[in-house]
């Protein structure tokens, strides 16, 4: 099989492996689809400090099971599966209470593991989810995506009553305004993003309202509108942000962090506490599979929105680069196997 290998930072290569065996527990998929993240950008770059080189790279990834190992019924054989990539041990403080997705001995496919962008992978079999067939398999494989939008709003337990501010409309924001307007159906989105066409997307996947904070002050903004919100998500996780996020925060909002920074930014004890403040921070998903394919089928999301190129996967290269350095017209990039 042909796999797309980070052998190094910078160093990414096409080459043939050996098809995996699934062992007891696992299934292998035959890859249909898979989704670029900007992770995987990470992982290429050398700026991801959770990889282990070298790395089949790719935790988006949609396809069917061909084969399955001991334990795992042959009738699996044939399903249209996506694969969750959170690999958990299942017996420590965090699976015992629901976040497999921060097990102390957490495997994540394509970071700690081998990944998706190969012809197979293997995983265990509770990690592959069957897609009905009224779900496309372009936006099968955008499921995952989704789960990252669902892990969020499961915590922070959005209603018809909120205003909800995003910071950053790439991927993350996108979907989680799809989710807050089609799942949750919150009052108003107001969208924060450096980007005008970026701004267009998000008026397009649902945001009443955009700001672009590169050219105006947002405080200012939303002062003269009268607005002070009562759920935000910072999708862009840029040090800046959470500081300015509880100035603008309503008493009693709620606060969503979504990605890493390992810079260090300054926030008041007294700004959170004095407004009662709630601030959650989110990694990868909990078990969000289901309920997102469940999203799908009823139609309460619209992932095609979001796919704006497809590429076939020897032009990973390619794909990756233009994910990376067109952020005006690139959202999500497919890559077809």
């Amino acid at each position: 099989m042909k796999s797309v290998t980070i052998q190094q930072p910078e160093k990414l290569v096409i080459e043939e492996r050996s098809a995996p065996q699934p062992l007891p527990g696992e299934v292998r998929i035959r890859v249909t689809c898979a989704g670029i993240c900007g992770s995987d950008v990470h992982i290429y770059r050398g700026h991801n400090p959770f990889a282990k080189y070298p790395r089949v790279i790719g935790h988006e990834f949609f396809g069917h099971i061909d084969a399955v190992g001991e334990g795992i019924a042959k009738s699996r054989i044939g399903e249209r599966v996506v694969g969750d990539p959170v690999v958990s041990c299942g017996h420590c403080y965090p699976c015992a209470v629901g976040r497999p997705n921060v097990c102390a001995e957490l495997q994540v496919i394509g970071v700690h593991r081998d990944g998706g962008f190969s012809e197979y992978v293997t995983l265990p079999a509770k990690n592959a989810h069957v897609v009905p067939d009224s779900i496309p398999d372009n936006e099968a494989t955008m499921v995952e995506p989704f789960t990252i939008a669902a892990n969020i709003c499961s915590q922070m337990k959005p209603t018809p009553l909120d205003t909800a501010l995003i910071y950053g409309a790439g991927p993350m924001g996108l979907t989680s305004i799809q989710a807050l307007r089609g799942v949750y159906g919150v009052k108003e989105i107001i969208v924060a993003d450096r980007i005008d066409e970026r701004l267009a997307m998000a008026k397009a996947n649902g945001a009443d309202r955009v700001i672009n904070n590169a050219n105006s002050d947002l405080k200012t903004e939303l002062d003269a509108l009268g607005i002070r919100p009562t759920l935000i998500i910072d999708a862009a996780c840029h040090p800046s942000i959470l500081p300015e996020a509880i100035s603008l925060a309503s008493p009693a909002a709620r606060i969503g962090i979504m990605g890493f920074s390992s810079d260090a930014c300054v926030i008041s004890q007294q700004a959170i506490t004095s407004k009662e403040l709630t601030i959650f921070s989110s990694r990868l998903n909990s078990n969000r599979f289901p309920l997102v394919i469940s999203w799908m089928t009823e139609r309460k999301i619209q992932p095609e929105k979001l796919i704006t190129h497809q590429f076939p996967y020897l032009q990973v290269r390619e794909a990756m680069e233009l994910f990376e350095k067109d952020q005006k017209q690139c959202c999500k990039v497919l890559l077809k196997f």
